[in-house]
């Protein structure tokens, strides 16, 4: 009987932790850059796994992203393509004093879907034989940017007025690529790279020094409606585990 007991005791106890786990687990909702939309795939379900809490991912330009946090939009994290929107979100008082950090450092390529395209020195843009391409707005996006500033470094900014199609964020600019619409686009290196490896069509990657660095920044939002899931996911964000994924899409340790 006492055996009995004992057991039926440690099966109420294990309820009791497993019941106690579930009631714990939080939600957090995360807006971020488009270019790291592929790797919140991978992420967010191991995230889960381990710690139990629910992610809700809402991607977008940064800069919108920024527009709607301004008009009150409830996100509990920010993973912004740059370091100056969340510099300016905490002097604002929209996000937490101190909890910026560098998650990512992004790379630009010149990409096109059709293979033998593009070169490995970019010299397609010297060539002339194309009709469109896209990229980023700078208005909006750090990829639009350091586009903007890789075409004035090259001296084509000014000539390659009439060829740009500008688009609002990058996963919109890679669609105008992949389909064909445009010949070329400036896109992030992590939206056409999986496992370390880019498995179709034909690139150049942008040196680093033809731009200033894409710096990738997380910060903790001050309405966070969950902030201890919140602060999970970003510890999360500066794993092994999630640094090992992070850097299979091209992104370069801070």
């Amino acid at each position: 009987m006492l055996i009995s007991l004992r057991g039926r005791f440690s099966i109420v106890l294990v309820l009791c932790g497993l019941l106690g786990s579930q009631a714990w687990a939080g939600e957090v909702s995360v807006a971020v850059a488009s270019n790291f939309a592929g790797p919140m795939e991978r992420l967010v379900p191991l995230f889960q796994k381990e710690s139990g809490h629910t992610v809700n991912v809402t991607p977008g330009a940064s800069g919108k992203l920024y527009a709607q946090m301004k008009k009150g939009a409830e996100f509990d994290v920010f993973l912004s393509a740059d370091e100056e929107i969340p510099k300016r979100l905490m002097q604002e008082g929209v996000a937490l004093g101190g909890s910026r950090f560098v998650y990512a450092t992004g790379r630009l390529v010149l990409w096109s879907a059709q293979p033998d395209y593009v070169d490995d020195k970019g010299a397609v843009l010297n060539r002339g034989n194309f009709n469109v391409l896209a990229i980023a707005n700078p208005i909006y996006s750090p990829y639009g940017i350091a586009t903007r500033e890789t075409l004035t470094k090259l001296t084509m900014w000014n000539a390659m007025q009439r060829r740009l199609d500008k688009r609002d964020d990058l996963m919109q600019t890679y669609q105008l690529a992949a389909t064909e619409r445009a010949e070329l686009a400036f896109i992030a290196l992590s939206q056409v790279m999986r496992d370390g490896k880019v498995s179709s069509g034909s690139w150049w990657l942008v040196p680093p020094e033809m731009h200033n660095p894409i710096r990738q920044s997380a910060v903790l939002l001050a309405g966070a409606k969950d902030p201890a899931a919140a602060k999970a996911f970003l510890a999360f964000l500066k794993s092994e585990k999630a640094t090992k994924v992070i850097r299979g899409f091209g992104y370069e340790s801070p």
